[in-house]
């Protein structure tokens, strides 16, 4: 357990009794407050047989915050449903809401699931529109953010932002939106279709589905193209048809940019083959495919590495291990890197490829051989510069071999 968040935490709490009709609004104002200034982007509320237990996700780990009495759980949740305008009587079935700041554009997204001992509530902590950043500041890298700026003025084809969730997927999709609208100047259509819709962005028409009153992707999808938009984003590709219809929207003059789960550029081609989407539309319907990764950046308080075995198998020259300290909680970290690789199948051996149906390795050395510079080449330079561990770089991007 993190104690320096928890000794932050704890001073915050209210200095009065719990019983108090106050007490717990103020607990509730005071969990959100303090999430947010730890730069937390998620909040877990675990019910378990004697209590209900915190986390915060800090830089994209889950950190153990505090425990509250079993007598304040009901109480603490009731009041995130009223907060969130959910249903309070309705315990047996998850609902969705949203928690409005007054006068401010923060939002939360708040999310609730019935578990053997109640109800687990998660809040996403949603940063403010305005704060989305543009494409230079993501820290993809200068080649990527240039190549992202020269895609997004095509007047047609898919642009394709993989990786796990949580991997900043939908900030870089909106950084894309952002560059549109600024160099455009609200000359073309832009639309949007999303699960949920995360940030007001200006200059775009932006809906979100709707699974209870049938209004899902692909359904979504053939009524915006009757909308006569430019530029469609679509939140995520999660099946055939939307991939289908998305595809053709490229090729029929549209500009589509979306996200995919896979672990690769590569492995994006190859899972949307999978899926039974055809050659000729990968070949000719895809701009470029960025994958992404989020990885932690060291904090001052790390130091040199000596043993060799630290490594974990790395190529790496020097590198520097997590130490920890009172500026980062005692993690070691301290805010976040992407780790970014970007393969564009306008190159002739990659398309050939694509229409052969090459499996992922092959598609990655051929990318490689045309200048790609994968997400393993730029964890170990971070490593090399300091900037993050070997240990990060294992637990993100795993135990395969580079």
């Amino acid at each position: 357990m993190s104690e320096s968040l928890r000794t932050v935490f704890e001073r915050m709490l209210p200095q009065r009794p719990s019983h108090d009709t106050q007490y717990v609004p103020e607990v509730v104002v005071v969990i959100l407050a303090a999430a947010r200034t730890a730069g937390a982007s998620d909040v877990h509320l675990i019910p378990f047989a004697a209590g209900l237990r915190m986390l915060w996700r800090v830089d994209g780990v889950l950190q153990d915050v505090w425990s509250f009495p079993v007598e304040l759980v009901p109480r603490i949740v009731a009041r995130l449903k009223v907060l969130s305008e959910l249903l309070t009587y309705q315990t047996e079935v998850p609902q969705e809401g949203r928690i409005r700041e007054p006068g401010s554009a923060i939002e939360m997204r708040v999310s609730t699931f019935p578990t053997l001992f109640g109800e687990k509530v998660v809040v996403r902590l949603l940063s403010e529109s305005q704060q989305y950043q543009r494409l230079e500041g993501l820290g993809l890298g200068p080649e990527v953010a240039e190549k992202l700026s020269q895609l997004v003025q095509a007047t047609n084809g898919t642009l394709i932002v993989a990786g796990p969730a949580g991997s900043g997927k939908t900030t870089t999709l909106y950084a894309c939106l952002r560059e549109i609208v600024d160099k455009t100047q609200g000359q073309r259509s832009l639309v949007s279709l999303e699960d949920p819709i995360e940030a007001v962005i200006p200059g775009v028409s932006q809906s979100q589905i709707n699974l209870a009153a049938g209004f899902d992707l692909p359904t979504g999808l053939r009524s915006l193209m009757r909308q006569d938009p430019e530029v469609i984003m679509v939140g995520e590709i999660r099946d055939r048809e939307t991939a289908e219809i998305v595809f053709q929207a490229a090729l029929t003059g549209h500009l589509v940019l979306t996200t995919f789960h896979a672990g690769s550029a590569a492995g994006v081609i190859s899972r949307l083959s999978e899926m039974g989407i055809e050659p000729y539309l990968l070949r000719s319907g895809i701009l470029a495919v960025v994958c992404q990764r989020l990885v932690r950046k060291l904090c001052v308080c790390s130091r040199p590495g000596s043993d060799e075995s630290d490594k974990l198998g790395l190529p790496v020259d020097t590198f520097r291990v997590a130490v920890g300290c009172e500026h980062c909680h005692g993690t070691g970290y301290m805010g976040r890197i992407v780790l970014s690789e970007l393969l564009s199948p306008d190159q002739t051996e990659i398309g050939r490829a694509i229409l052969s149906r090459n499996d992922t390795p092959q598609l990655e050395a051929l990318a490689q051989q045309a200048g790609m510079v994968t997400r393993w080449q730029r964890a170990t330079t971070a490593i090399n510069a300091g900037l993050t561990s070997p240990i990060e770089i294992r637990r993100v991007l795993g135990l395969s071999s580079l």
